[in-house]
């Protein structure tokens, strides 16, 4: 059963239209593939993969991209080099805490299986903690889930919420975990597409806010007691991808990838001490090959990328929304649950904010 959106509840944020599926797959070619792993024996787990693919060809067709550490509690491999280069030379993945390093090696191993011809790979896997419903120190994460993930991209809508990376995640102390959205550009600004995905692990319940709607101070712990897995507010992580079809440098991904920390504002994130706020943006419109000797690229007018930085907060913040309202109550390590934000409650709190016409 298809789980329900933001804007099945009646709610839309921003002001750009989203793209045909409001997901990070309306820019061509991007594919995205998760490996869910839920079991209570022989440890209590709730975890998983997420693996996003700017081509099929990105092994040996590479694309300019860029990152941005708004703060830096977390992890990103690949990063040193994407900021030495400029270039994105591999999948994407995102998974939990301990688990970077295999699921960073199984991207490579992959590569291999299927007869990349790279002397190395550095390439980008990124976490956020799910210790407090899984026991991730059973280190439950595989090469070989890894790469199911991997082999499960595909088009289309993604799944949300529960699912992947995101399995185990707690976001503003309700269930969190993988979301997606997009937004499309008007012709007359071009027509590039920006599309967001995120696993969102972090916040303070007091800051969630939906639009004008100041959700988590209506919704309060009395109602619904939250999910802690940290003495310290705000405590947590998210990690953005941004994807996008826009003519841009690697310098112009970098800034597109700054913008993502817009989006988590509106919703209620601040980049707390505990907090790994780390978003990465990708542009599938320069490709380098990868024994080029000489590559052409196109560059974005720098006044034509205030659109597009536009599109990419709006794109982060729905993204945000979307893993809370697919979500799922989760009861997992040592009984702990974490709720899922209750739909009817949410319509609401959003309603009772709504501009008076």
């Amino acid at each position: 059963m298809k789980k329900p959106r933001l804007r099945d509840l009646g709610i839309a944020l921003g002001q750009i239209a989203p793209g045909p599926l409001n997901a990070i797959t309306d820019v061509a070619g991007v594919t995205v593939g998760y490996a869910t792993l839920v079991r209570d024996e022989p440890h209590v787990v709730r975890t998983g993969v997420t693996a996003i693919w700017p081509a099929d060809t990105i092994f040996t067709d590479f694309c300019t991209a860029g990152f941005h550490s708004f703060n830096g509690n977390g992890e990103m491999t690949g990063t040193i080099w994407l900021a030495e280069q400029g270039l994105l030379t591999a999948p994407i993945c995102i998974t939990n805490t301990h688990a970077v390093g295999v699921v960073r090696d199984a991207i490579c191993v992959h590569a291999v299986k299927h007869g990349i011809d790279e002397s190395w790979l550095l390439p980008v896997t990124a976490e956020t903690y799910d210790g407090w419903l899984s026991d991730f120190q059973s280190f439950p994460v595989t090469q070989d889930l890894a790469l199911q993930a991997l082999d499960a991209a595909k088009g289309g809508l993604p799944a949300e919420g529960n699912v992947g990376g995101g399995t185990g995640m707690i976001c503003h102390e309700f269930k969190g975990g993988t979301g997606t959205a997009s937004r499309r550009l008007s012709a007359e600004q071009g027509g590039w597409t920006v599309g967001a995905l995120v696993q969102a692990n972090y916040g303070d319940r007091e800051r969630l806010r939906c639009g004008n709607a100041p959700v988590g101070l209506e919704i309060t712990t009395d109602e619904i007691r939250g999910a802690y897995w940290d003495p310290e507010p705000g405590a947590g992580s998210i990690i953005v991808i941004l994807a996008t079809d826009a003519p841009l440098l690697p310098i112009q991904c970098q800034r597109l990838a700054r913008r993502a920390t817009t989006g988590l504002a509106w919703v209620g994130g601040y980049g707390s001490n505990g907090s790994g706020d780390i978003f990465l943006a990708f542009s599938t419109a320069n490709r380098v090959p990868i024994r080029a000797a000489m590559t052409d690229m196109k560059m974005l007018g720098l006044d034509a990328c205030t659109p597009l930085f536009a599109a990419a907060a709006e794109a982060t913040e729905e993204a945000i929304w979307n893993a809370l309202v697919a979500a799922e109550t989760t009861t997992g390590f040592k009984g702990r649950t974490a709720t899922a934000i209750p739909h009817d409650r949410l319509q609401e709190v959003v309603a009772k904010y709504q501009p008076k016409a």
